[in-house]
């Protein structure tokens, strides 16, 4: 966790357990500030869990979040403990592995998930990748739609990695070694456009080449092509 953070969010805590006293259940922090690879341009995401959510809830915590410090700088995501306990699984999976706790602890849902879930996470992940690469390559052809596209296939690795070692790394520097050579290449592709300025035809070919590795995994999950 970036020390940066911690007067902010000394002052958050403080203002949302005055604010729902009692109801929390629990709250913590993730992205790029829970693993502690923020720059001075990253989001701060809070996840916050109270006992139930209305819409009131939701207009109250929205008053209290503006009333701190870098407001357009926070996002994240809140619920009640009943939709999170019923989410799908493999969502959870990396929701939890990837949330640094501040109030309670959320070892009770990551219990619930199975290897099935993380393999349905890579499924789904892998997808949604071909999907975004797919429309990119025809209709966008945005350059910051490839670096978020990256961005995102960096958590389709973590559960790869997971799934093929056990070892959930939040780091990516850390995650390398776990991946196979075509795997890791992805996540050093993205680790290399982070910050960099791309033109449609720079970044065009590396759409092309998450849409291929997107695919193999597609496919390969039910063949034995990717070994998982």
């Amino acid at each position: 966790m970036n020390g940066n953070l911690e007067p902010w969010l000394a002052q958050y805590r403080q203002a949302v357990e005055q604010a729902f006293q009692g109801r929390i259940w629990f709250m913590g922090l993730q992205g790029s500030y829970g693993r502690g690879e923020a720059t001075e341009h990253s989001d701060i995401d809070v996840v916050l869990i109270l006992d139930t959510v209305s819409p009131e809830d939701l207009e109250q915590y929205s008053r209290l979040l503006d009333t701190l410090p870098m407001r357009e700088m926070v996002c994240g995501f809140v619920s009640g403990k009943r939709e999170l306990f019923a989410w799908e699984r493999s969502d959870l999976f990396q929701f939890c592995r990837d949330t640094v706790p501040l109030v309670g602890s959320l070892d009770d849902i990551l219990a619930q998930i199975g290897k099935e879930d993380v393999r349905r996470a890579i499924r789904i992940g892998a997808c949604n990748l071909y999907h975004l690469c797919a429309h990119n390559l025809v209709h966008e052809k945005s350059a910051e739609i490839v670096k978020e596209s990256y961005k995102m296939a960096a958590f389709t690795l973590q559960a790869i990695a997971f799934w093929q070692t056990g070892r959930y790394e939040k780091k990516k520097r850390a995650l390398l070694p776990l991946l196979a050579p075509q795997d890791r290449a992805i996540l050093q592709a993205g680790m290399e456009l982070k910050g960099k300025n791309l033109s449609w035809e720079e970044g065009k070919p590396y759409a092309q080449r998450l849409l291929l590795w997107a695919s193999r995994w597609i496919g390969g999950m039910d063949d034995g092509e990717v070994g998982i």
